[in-house]
């Protein structure tokens, strides 16, 4: 419980909604960072925790990088995630889990718009559907249920037009058949990001802790290396695709890049990392930047009512972002992180 307390009274956002499942234990927290832009929004994430406060973490971190992510490019949303906190690690399927997303989908209605939910990880837009069986408030369902569809690939689009922003930053050329780039996660948008790759003629290494996806990728043709050996192997680019807090004290000296560009949420343990990585020489396409394809894909075409041509516009637009980032950051002698960081802040108000 004291963790839990201290959780709460250093965070800086706005609200935190809980709820516990009682058939089954899951707790079930939705926090709200910001609504200076307009009223929350942000993904559902579905896992296992092994204490509530690492569940209660989770979310107040990923809350915090919607609200940036948001601010960055300039969408009228503030910053919200939730957190279905399994009891045990076994993900529910059939009839448990649609009773499961029911129950969530009733729990996000009776906060009344305060926070709007979408697909994250273990969660698809099928899921969607069934949570807005109870709830009206809820992004990118089925196409079919006449909703915007998975956010994964256009998430995947946004990481690469960053990843030749950041190409074109540090060897002076956006031209991925001359550079080498290993995707760590091979799940939604980390299996995008790997064909977009190679249709560029990218040297893709791939990257998970699933050996399924492993084999499927050198079934491809893809290099593969082990999920614990992937930070330190030699590459251009390192585009994490998969969990956060992946680039900190430990992991940064062992690093063998050139730059870092990829979709995961969080990939900065501390923000003292960005610094680390910026000592090295270390080029970092800040997170809630380069992926935030998701949330231009799901809300640009659902709520704002855009085009496909308009969205591959403002897609192609997160490249610009990155490239304009990575120059305020060596202009001002600062990191990448805090560059993105302060721009974000100041539309933040």
């Amino acid at each position: 419980m004291e963790a839990l307390e201290d959780l709460l009274s250093s965070w800086d956002g706005e609200a935190i909604a809980v709820h516990r499942d009682r058939a089954t234990g899951t707790l079930m927290f939705i926090c709200v960072h910001s609504t200076r832009l307009g009223p929350a929004a942000g993904g559902t994430r579905m896992k296992h925790y092994a204490t509530p406060a690492d569940a209660l973490r989770d979310g107040m971190r990923l809350a915090e990088a919607m609200s940036l992510k948001f601010a960055s490019v300039q969408f009228p949303h503030g910053g919200g995630k939730a957190v279905i906190a399994l009891p045990a690690p076994e993900i529910p399927h059939g009839d448990a889990r649609r009773r499961l997303l029911r129950e969530y989908g009733a729990f996000v209605q009776s906060l009344g718009g305060l926070y709007s939910a979408a697909p994250d990880m273990n969660t698809s837009a099928a899921d969607m559907d069934v949570i807005a069986e109870t709830t009206r408030y809820v992004f990118c369902k089925t196409e079919r249920a006449g909703g915007a569809g998975d956010t994964a690939p256009d998430t995947a689009v946004g990481v690469l037009h960053g990843i030749r922003a950041v190409c074109r930053y540090v060897f002076g050329s956006d031209d991925l058949s001359l550079r080498t780039v290993l995707v760590q996660g091979a799940g939604g948008v980390g299996g995008h990001l790997i064909e977009l790759l190679m249709d560029a003629d990218a040297t893709v290494i791939g990257a998970d802790v699933d050996p399924k996806r492993l084999e499927s990728l050198r079934e491809l043709g893809v290099r593969t290396v082990a999920a614990d050996d992937a930070l330190a192997t030699e590459c251009d680019v390192l585009s994490p695709c998969a969990v956060g807090g992946v680039l900190n004290a430990n992991t940064i000296p062992a690093l063998r890049c050139r730059a870092i560009a990829g979709a995961a949420n969080n990939q900065l343990d501390t923000p003292a990392d960005a610094d680390r990585l910026r000592s090295r020489g270390i080029a970092y396409a800040p997170d809630f930047v380069i992926n935030a394809g998701g949330i231009m894909h799901g809300g640009g075409l659902e709520e704002l009512h855009w085009t496909r041509e308009e969205l591959d516009v403002h897609l192609a637009g997160i490249g610009e972002a990155v490239y304009s980032i990575l120059e305020r950051a060596e202009r001002e002698g600062i990191s990448t992180d805090a560059a993105a960081r302060g721009i974000a802040l100041a539309r933040l108000g």
